[in-house]
């Protein structure tokens, strides 16, 4: 365990680190790269010098999966606050706090820097802090006192871990505990990581009765965690109902699927019937509609748009949205979400995860052009760039 003294020397390190100051190798290696690289990212981000607390936004009445796990959980989180002298603060896909609890000792701090809920911690908002790190390495993190980029939170020592979803394996957001830089101690990561587990046991609990279907690359359909198996137009008609969570009546999900295919109603009644049968009853009729919980990547990967957060919508989007479809309904919601992704990438100013998304798909085109425009011209990837198009 680090002595105070030497938690004193790791604070005065990283203070020559950030203003260029000559280091020994070994004081070099105590800095982290993913620290580095999110320093880096964050100067690119031009955040104002006098930003003091994050963002604060309104937030929304929701009801994901983490939202309702929450429910579950949250006293015996806000107990670990309290117990421990910290601020635990659960964030979304995109680093915004949808939940937090503090001990005493913590809660003035925390409300003076928005660590509360409908703090935005992005990365390009308040630079390097652990709930964007974690979020953006996947893997959890720790930020160390003046390795915050914010100078008002040069105090703070956090310990992030991401929330995973048992099931899918999607990281569904992240959970950070913080403190004072004084009170560091190693395993606090592990505390991180042990809140986390909460969260994903009452993930488990929640989901019970609960549907997740992938559309993008090779389609699938999870009921309680086990794959059953389903035929693409089975998979065709769970998506459109999950699109349409109010329900709908025999003719509109016959148009929506089929379109002007003539195809009889009662093909369409029997695969309902077939459905129903997998699903145990969860299917309700007169409007048809689905009766459990349902999460979708493609709902996923909309909510990450709708918030602004292109780097997680573009994770989501690994593939296209059921490529062998011809249901008429699903081609034109697909066509809207490839439109809604594009205009992102025009609009996106991280470079970082325009480079991401252009190595795992070449031949986006809306990436190659966006970079050109944000890479300077004498940057050797700009050269490449100019390849593509």
């Amino acid at each position: 365990m680090m002595t105070q003294q030497d938690l004193l020397k790791k604070r005065q390190n990283i203070e020559q680190l950030r203003h260029g100051m000559s280091l020994s190798n070994t004081q070099k290696m105590q800095l982290n790269e993913s620290i580095e690289s999110s320093w880096q990212r964050s100067v690119q981000a031009a955040i104002p010098e006098n930003r003091s607390a994050a963002p604060l936004v309104s937030l929304a009445q929701q009801k994901s999966a983490l939202h309702q796990a929450l429910q579950h959980c949250a006293a015996d989180l806000k107990h670990i606050a309290e117990q421990s002298s910290m601020v635990i603060a659960v964030g979304d896909i995109g680093s915004t706090i949808i939940w937090s609890a503090s001990s005493q000792h913590m809660q003035s701090a925390a409300e003076s820097v928005h660590f509360i809920a409908g703090g935005q911690w992005r990365e390009e908002l308040v630079g390097t802090n652990a709930l964007a790190l974690s979020l953006k390495t996947q893997q959890s993190s720790c930020v160390f006192s003046n390795e915050h980029y914010m100078p008002s939170v040069h105090d703070w020592v956090c310990y992030a871990a991401p929330i995973i979803d048992p099931h899918t394996q999607q990281i569904l957001g992240v959970i950070d505990l913080s403190t004072v830089w004084k009170n560091h101690n190693s395993l606090g990561l592990l505390a991180a990581e042990r809140c986390a587990s909460i969260i994903q046991s009452a993930l488990l609990e929640f989901q019970k009765q609960h549907l997740y279907i992938r559309a993008f690359s090779v389609p699938q359909v999870l009921f309680n965690g086990k794959i059953i198996v389903l035929t693409p137009r089975q998979i065709e008609i769970l998506t459109i109902l999950s699109l349409c969570p109010q329900g709908m009546t025999l003719d509109t999900l016959h148009q929506a699927l089929y379109g002007e295919r003539k195809v009889s109603m009662g093909t369409l009644k029997a695969e309902m019937s077939q459905l129903r049968d997998v699903l145990g009853g969860m299917l309700g009729s007169r409007p048809y509609r689905l009766l459990v919980q349902v999460e979708a990547d493609y709902l996923q990967a909309e909510q990450a748009l709708d918030a602004g957060y292109l780097d997680s919508a573009l994770k989501l989007c690994s593939g296209i949205f059921l490529a062998k479809t011809e249901s008429p309904f699903l081609c034109a919601w697909r066509d809207c979400l490839e439109s809604r992704l594009s205009q992102a990438i025009f609009n996106a100013k991280e470079t970082d995860v325009l480079l991401k998304h252009l190595a795992r798909f070449p031949e986006a085109i809306d990436a190659v052009e966006r970079l050109i425009e944000l890479m300077p011209n004498n940057h050797p990837i700009h050269q490449n760039l100019l390849k593509f198009k």
